[in-house]
């Protein structure tokens, strides 16, 4: 109990940023359209015939979050199942951890199941929380971990999630790991800081990266309106992956996927798409609509769209 209890964090929340990062470049500026607050980037988009940088099929997870009941997540599924989907896409969806057993054994085999979190060690006298064992034996194949309401509701520290990441793949469950940054954060010119110590937090814990993908959700994006347009979600994935290159492995920068969040829907999905950089999306609130979800995971067509 001494070695498992050792492994809880002192509820900080996020921290201060590291000094050795480099901060945000100074070509990023806001533009204000109507209620909307957009971000731009004056770092021209690639050109040429777009590619994913990772080398894994396109990923889209639905993260379904505290929402649904026995009859709407019946619902869901049922759209789920008969929606048309390309084939060429890892597709997961993360149901409250009460209804994974009614979707796993309800839902279509080409969609794997996620859950939203899990404990940081094996099952034990820990009230409420749940273990990777558990998540294995009821199906799921993935978990979310560093989700920015975890982070900053629950509280839980980087290095706590780093741990629970090491855990969670030691017992052969895949990994969608999360990072991103505060709007008064990316305000202060600090995106990258963050993005990058919360990404050593995972470094300093995972020895192998093959079943983890990478999910970065500016929390400033996640429902409050705000939108970041393509090309700045592109610019922190490529650096996103520089670091990985520098900080891990070229091999490991180049077979990870790292995959966009942040009020992705049916309307935006394609163009962000195109982005070179960008290897799927982690969906909210849109994935609670079978149709709308299809028209996402189909946006890797996309990705063969000359711009």
């Amino acid at each position: 109990m001494a070695a498992a209890s050792s492994l809880v964090p002192q509820f900080l929340g996020l921290g201060v940023a590291s000094e050795r990062a480099p901060s945000l470049s100074s070509t990023l500026f806001f533009h204000r359209v109507g209620s909307q607050r957009r971000f731009f980037s004056t770092r021209r988009a690639p050109r040429g015939v777009v590619a994913m940088a990772g080398t894994g099929k396109f990923f889209v997870g639905g993260n379904w979050k505290c929402n649904g009941t026995k009859d709407s997540v019946s619902k869901l599924v049922a759209d789920l199942n008969d929606a048309k989907m390309e084939n060429n896409v890892d597709v997961v969806v993360a149901p409250p951890f009460i209804y994974i057993d009614q979707v796993n054994n309800s839902l279509t085999d080409h969609i794997d199941i996620s859950a939203q979190n899990c404990w940081v060690g094996k099952g034990g006298a820990f009230t409420g929380e749940i273990s990777a064992e558990q998540l294995i034996d009821m199906g799921c194949k993935w978990v979310i971990l560093g989700h920015s309401e975890r982070r900053h509701i629950i509280g839980e520290d980087d290095q706590f999630i780093g741990k629970k990441a090491a855990y969670a793949l030691s017992q052969n469950l895949k990994v969608i790991a999360c990072i991103g940054e505060k709007l008064e954060e990316r305000e202060a010119g600090k995106t990258f800081d963050v993005c990058f110590r919360q990404m050593q937090a995972f470094a300093d814990s995972i020895t192998s990266w093959e079943n983890v993908v990478i999910a970065y959700e500016p929390v400033w994006a996640i429902g409050t309106g705000k939108v970041a347009t393509p090309e700045q979600a592109q610019e922190v994935h490529v650096a996103v992956r520089d670091w990985i290159k520098k900080n891990i492995s070229a091999e490991v920068a180049s077979s990870t996927r790292i995959i966009y969040g942040g009020s992705v829907n049916g309307s935006n999905c394609s163009e962000l798409a195109k982005q070179e950089d960008i290897d799927g999306f982690l969906v909210g609130g849109a994935s609670l609509k079978g149709p709308e979800f299809a028209t996402i995971v189909n946006s890797v067509t996309s990705k063969k769209v000359a711009v």
